[in-house]
């Protein structure tokens, strides 16, 4: 199923690195005829399966560690994604992460600091739903907002020139190459909904009470800044997708294809790392042995004992003559 090439090609996807991206040029719609929402559905469920087998063996060889990043425009389906995709992982070896605006505390440390906290271990996922890209996207739209991390030579918004920008894309490739030098598998995912999309997810959080708590005026500022952030992901895109790290566009105006790319490029990564079990050494065959031999002679002789004091328990008591 999920390495069917046939129905999903991770070339369409992937940001190759050193490509200039214009992402109108990208298609937030599913434009296949292979593929329809009750048959995606079907295949995700399968795939879930499958890719719980594999969060297995990753946990079980404890080399590797997953990062996975969601970065999108508001209402992409971020969420969503991460609930429908992930839900067949076992939740002990999966950390999900939503980062919010910076509190003082975490303005007081550089932007990696509170991302870093939240790095999976070996043998574990973590998914960050946004992350430390905020800091080369909502502050490249809002460059003010830099003032409030207090770097030195920053005095105001004239200093937040493009050597600035540029050195923050620099800092972004050696924090994660440094992780993927010691062994963290990154993917990242940027949600691409289009505008029309996003104003009619906006009116169904509007008209919808179960939504409403979704939508936010602060949402319909952003929305005001559109082609800002278009740019400042295709910057993103531009600078920092690497073969270490790379950048997928997924087409998110149908979310039910959108889930099952994202769901389909992991496993695809996953099979790449060939994980296995560890190899049991003819030694630990021994032990095993050992260990089973002792336990099949425990709960034989105890429920030996048991079956013995039942029979005898059965036994009429023996009654003497009268003296």
């Amino acid at each position: 199923m999920l390495s069917d090439d046939k129905l999903l090609k991770i070339k369409d996807f992937l940001v190759k690195p050193g490509k200039k991206v214009k992402l109108k040029d990208w298609s937030t719609k599913y434009k296949g005829k292979e593929l329809n929402k009750r048959d995606a559905e079907a295949l995700l469920d399968f795939g879930r399966r499958h890719l719980a087998e594999i969060q297995d063996k990753l946990y079980a060889h404890n080399q590797y560690s997953v990062l996975i990043i969601f970065q999108a425009m508001d209402a992409a389906g971020k969420d969503g994604a991460v609930k429908h995709i992930m839900s067949g992982f076992n939740p002990l070896g999966v950390k999900v992460y939503s980062f919010k605006a910076p509190n003082s505390t975490e303005l007081d440390h550089d932007f990696f600091w509170r991302h870093n906290l939240a790095m999976p271990a070996r043998g574990e996922i973590a998914i960050h739903n946004r992350s430390h890209y905020e800091n080369v996207l909502v502050t490249k739209v809002h460059p003010e907002w830099i003032l409030n991390e207090n770097i030195p030579g920053i005095d105001s918004v004239k200093d937040i020139d493009k050597k600035f920008w540029e050195n923050r894309y620099k800092q972004i490739n050696r924090f994660e190459k440094n992780l993927a030098q010691n062994g963290t598998i990154i993917m990242k995912f940027f949600l691409h909904v289009s505008k029309k999309e996003q104003k009619k997810r906006f009116m169904e959080r509007i008209d919808d009470p179960s939504k409403n708590w979704k939508f936010s005026l602060s949402d319909l500022k952003e929305r005001a800044f559109w082609d800002d952030y278009q740019q400042a992901y295709e910057d993103v895109f531009n600078n920092t997708s690497k073969d270490h790290a790379p950048w997928f566009i997924i087409p998110a105006d149908d979310k039910w294809y959108a889930r099952l790319a994202i769901a389909f490029i992991i496993y695809r990564q996953f099979e790449q790392l060939k994980l296995s079990y560890p190899i049991v050494t003819d030694a630990q065959k021994q032990e095993l042995q050992k260990a089973k031999m002792h336990l099949m002679a425990e709960n034989g002789s105890g429920d030996n004992g048991k079956d013995k004091k039942k029979k005898n328990s059965r036994k009429k008591p023996k009654v003497e003559a009268p003296a």
